[in-house]
């Protein structure tokens, strides 16, 4: 054999040998637990408008139960079911919800230890076959219009040291996942709902009266001990009834009972019995029966012997520019905390605590009705005659360009005592149906007495 031929033999043995190598060589591998780093947790999941409820499970690890806050689209209506249905402000919030879900993917596996759940908070909160009371996350889950899951975790602790990123697993599986989340998940009521109660602004507030009473629960009789009148001058200074000249409206007072009125806030509802919305409503046949007054009566809210309703810690009745006439009438103190005040839940007492005290009493009920007042908006006069429309301008005289000017401010007249007539319909139809429950600091805002509103001048 040529000495050719054995080098190319070598050669081609060493390619072999080469190739071998190469094929059998260990390559670098990927654990499985970082195989799926990077990807989103709901790919199918892909248009936020698509998502039609939220539901968001929290534990109380105090009451050892796992508390759940629902907004749904019922009908193209958006309602908070946790909440007897009370009319939710929730598309664009849900909307915005849904969207940050969208964004979440799995950025560093954490643990496939079910023992490490308890510390990084995402045991789920429904769980009832575990036994620990701590260390249970949130869990979210948006459903689509028929109901289909679309996506359903459990959010945790946030990873020490990593702002803006939380602990997150998926319902059943085990791996847990620190992830960067820009999700905006309340479960408060207030943040829901439509924060202008009143729809009233401060600056559109002409006159307060103060009705200053209590009722016998058990005859019925009013003790009225004083009825004040606050109104605003040209200047628009308020000035109240029988205030000698060496007085003055005390604004420490007033303008905190103007800010209540402009920005009052509810912190929770209770139905109405139906017969008690329809009469309010002044629904034809609509009757009040003995369980409406029942109703009534439980949050502090009584007739007269004459028919007159009236609550048992006073009223205030607020007029606006517009004619609409709110009557607030303050009720019974609502005890408790939580749902027990949001949405009248039954509260649960920690262990060992059954049979205690009911709670904290931080807020009121409150009965707002809406009217209009006539008196507010006094009609102008009319034009004499009006013949000036039959006219041409150019042929007007005096008297045809003033009754013009009494015509346009009639009709002007007209127009917003229609519009006044329709906010207050619109707004007495949307206190009907519900109880609002108020803060204690908004109460002590607006139950005031001439004592408090009235001051001696500032020398």
């Amino acid at each position: 054999m040529s000495e050719l031929k054995k080098t190319l033999y070598l050669a081609g043995g060493a390619l072999v040998l080469a190739l071998l190598a190469i094929a059998t060589a260990p390559r670098p591998t990927t654990p499985d637990a970082f195989a799926d780093r990077g990807e989103p947790f709901f790919p199918e999941f892909e248009d936020p408008n698509s998502a039609a409820t939220l539901e968001v499970v929290e534990f109380d690890e105090e009451t050892g139960s796992a508390q759940a806050f629902k907004v749904a689209n019922d009908g193209g209506r958006w309602t908070i079911p946790s909440h007897h249905d009370y009319p939710a402000d929730g598309e664009d919030r849900l909307a915005r919800t849904a969207a940050g879900v969208l964004g979440i993917h799995k950025d560093d596996f954490r643990s496939d230890n079910v023992s490490d759940h308890e510390a990084l908070r995402v045991v789920d909160p429904l769980d009832e076959g575990v036994s620990v009371l701590k260390g249970r996350g949130k869990r979210v889950t948006l459903r689509d219009r028929g109901g289909a899951i679309l996506a359903d975790f459990i959010v945790g602790e946030q990873p020490e040291g990593r702002a803006g990123f939380r602990f997150v697993r998926i319902p059943g599986q085990k791996r847990v996942y620190a992830v960067r989340m820009d999700v905006d998940i309340s479960t408060r009521f207030g943040d829901w709902i439509e924060k202008d109660l009143l729809k009233l602004a401060r600056a559109d507030i002409e006159k307060v009266v103060v009705r200053d009473y209590s009722i016998d629960e058990r005859t019925g009789r009013l003790d009225q001990r004083d009825v004040v009148t606050l109104t605003k001058d040209e200047e628009g200074e308020w000035q109240t009834d029988r205030m000698r000249s060496s007085q003055e409206v005390d604004s420490s007072k007033m303008n905190p009972l103007l800010t209540a009125l402009d920005d009052l806030n509810i912190v929770g509802v209770r139905p109405k019995p139906p017969g008690l919305s329809a009469s309010l409503t002044r629904a034809p046949g609509a009757r009040l029966t003995q369980a409406d007054v029942r109703s009534l009566q439980s949050r502090g809210y009584y007739f007269t012997y004459d028919g007159q309703l009236v609550s048992n810690d006073g009223e205030l009745q607020v007029e606006s520019k517009s004619g609409v006439l709110y009557t607030l009438r303050f009720g019974e103190v609502v005890y408790g905390t939580g749902e027990a005040v949001t949405a009248g839940a039954e509260a649960v007492e920690p262990e060992g605590e059954a049979g205690g005290a009911r709670g904290p009493g931080e807020n009121r009920y409150l009965f707002i009705t809406a009217d209009f007042e006539p008196k507010a908006l006094p009609e102008p006069p009319k034009p004499s005659d009006t013949a000036f429309e039959q006219k041409a301008e150019s042929e007007w005289t005096d008297g045809d360009r003033r009754n013009k000017e009494l015509l346009d401010a009639h009709e002007e007249w007209k127009k917003k005592t229609e519009e006044g007539r329709e906010q207050a319909g619109e707004l007495n139809a949307r206190f009907a149906g519900w109880y609002y429950v108020i803060s204690a600091a908004d109460f002590e805002k607006m139950r005031v007495t001439r004592r408090d509103l009235v001051k001696a001048k500032s020398s």
